[in-house]
């Protein structure tokens, strides 16, 4: 079995030459065979012990075993205590994932505080197993069903090629000494139901029907690390980037889409699939669940101006496309501007000056600069973004609109609209629609004398 952790290690490089690792030691079969192993292979490491409480004295009895062994072998060993059905109460989450995350944050904060490398837990092929049958049963795709990598960041699970026979008989022959975990053969968590339970079951089926097992979650593995490296690049073939936004077109799902009945069309058919599929590989990423995306997707073509937001995002339903920006901290506090003031920095960078119109005098035409009357404003202007019922008169046009017709016609996506700056006197009258339009009651004339210029520094 050496041989073949050895062989492990280095098919995968989960343990370099010279790198310190911190071992999860429980006190259970597994990570004392891991133990055993590491011991054997003269890698240098650390024994990491979590007493989570939740079996009285046989959590403080593992506690217990484990320093002894790490004293009786010469390793230093770090242990904690964890209140973790209270923080399981504090965050709403089960006992199990609690645990889970406890363990986790801790050998972390361990790794780093002592300069180690990499942790390493022992998980094996049959807890690889009961991964998948958890994950089927919870509806998860590709990525959920090739269950754990060899190495995550840095975690490192170098027995997940074993199974748990093998690494009992290794024990067993071995003479290593472990503790037994009696919740193991309650069948009262979904994972020892599965291992309790069905896997007998499987087994029954056939001979070797666990190795087969093995080997389609290897395949599986290897089949998600080509699909994520394929879907990576035709995501970035398909999203087009505008400054912050990502537009991904509706003609990117091979529907054909020419409005919504097309659309509608597709509903149920193969390709259907395939563009939800598409859909949520993109909006995953950035915080879109599940149930995010089927509502998304159902609105394609038919829920125009529709918005569903991820905690970091915000996707909007165009009507060729859909729009994808970041959620942002919004400051919806007015900012006022002083006569005779120059500059603000936040939230936008704007520079203010007072021009004689001389002949030397020169419109500058540019869309980040507003060129208005002086003596036609109101002071203190103020900055703020848009409100539902604000109206505009728009340079060149006859009479006012409101601001969102506007925005029609300039063709806003819905993040422009969010996020686009007003300048407006103190009466009310929107003065400048930052980088697009000036107010038509404001510009400059032949009786127009001191000049008021605003310029937005984007860099």
């Amino acid at each position: 079995m050496l041989e073949q952790f050895l062989a492990y290690i280095n098919r995968y490089n989960l343990i370099a030459e010279g790198e310190k690792i911190v071992l999860a030691l429980s006190g259970g079969i597994d990570s004392m065979v891991l133990a055993d192993l590491l011991l054997k292979s003269k890698v240098e490491f650390i024994a990491a012990h979590c007493n989570f409480h939740l079996r009285g004295h046989e959590s403080d009895g593992d506690d217990w075993f484990v320093r002894k062994f790490a004293e009786k072998r010469g390793i230093q060993c770090f242990v904690k205590h964890f209140e973790t059905e209270k923080y399981a109460a504090n965050h709403g989450i089960s006992i199990e994932m609690a645990a889970r995350d406890l363990r986790y944050a801790w050998f972390e904060q361990l790794r780093q505080q002592l300069g180690y490398d990499k942790i390493a837990v022992a998980h094996h092929a049959d807890d690889q197993a009961e991964t998948f049958f958890i994950n089927l049963l919870r509806g998860a795709g590709l990525n959920g069903l090739k269950g754990m990598k060899p190495q995550n960041g840095v975690i490192i699970r170098p027995l997940l090629w074993a199974s748990r026979e093998q690494i009992r008989k290794y024990a067993v022959e071995n003479h290593i000494v472990w503790r037994e975990d009696h919740t193991n053969v309650e069948s009262v968590y979904l994972r020892n139901r599965i291992r309790n339970q069905l896997l007998p079951v499987f087994d029954e089926l056939q001979p070797k029907a666990r190795q087969g097992l093995y080997r389609s979650l290897e395949y599986l593995s290897a089949e998600n690390e080509l699909y994520r490296t394929l879907l990576k690049e035709k995501l970035a073939q398909i999203v087009e980037r505008d400054g912050e936004i990502q537009r991904l077109p509706y003609s990117a799902f091979s529907l054909c889409v020419v409005g919504p009945s097309t659309l509608r069309q597709a509903q149920g058919s193969g390709t259907s699939a395939f563009s939800f599929q598409l859909l949520f590989e993109w909006l995953r990423q950035y915080g879109f669940n599940t149930d995010q995306c089927h509502f998304i997707h159902e609105a394609l073509g038919t829920g125009v101006g529709n918005k569903y937001c991820s905690p970091t995002h915000c996707v909007v339903i165009g009507r060729d496309e859909l729009q994808l920006s970041e959620i942002k901290e919004k400051t919806d506090d007015e900012i006022q501007i002083q006569i005779g003031e120059e500059e603000i920095l936040s939230p936008v960078h704007l520079c203010f000056s007072k021009l004689g119109r001389t002949a030397e005098f020169i419109i500058d035409k540019s869309s980040d600069v507003a060129q208005l009357d002086f003596d036609k404003l109101k002071f203190p202007l103020i900055l703020r973004h848009w409100r539902h019922g604000d109206r505009f008169h728009p340079l060149g046009m006859k009479g006012s609109k409101l601001l969102s017709d506007f925005f029609v016609d300039q063709k806003f996506t819905e993040y422009q609209k969010q996020n686009v700056w007003l300048l407006i006197s103190a009466d009310g009258d929107i003065l400048w629609v930052a980088g697009y339009r000036i107010g038509d009651r404001f510009k400059i004339t032949n009786d127009t004398k001191t000049v008021f210029q605003c310029r937005w520094n984007r860099s």
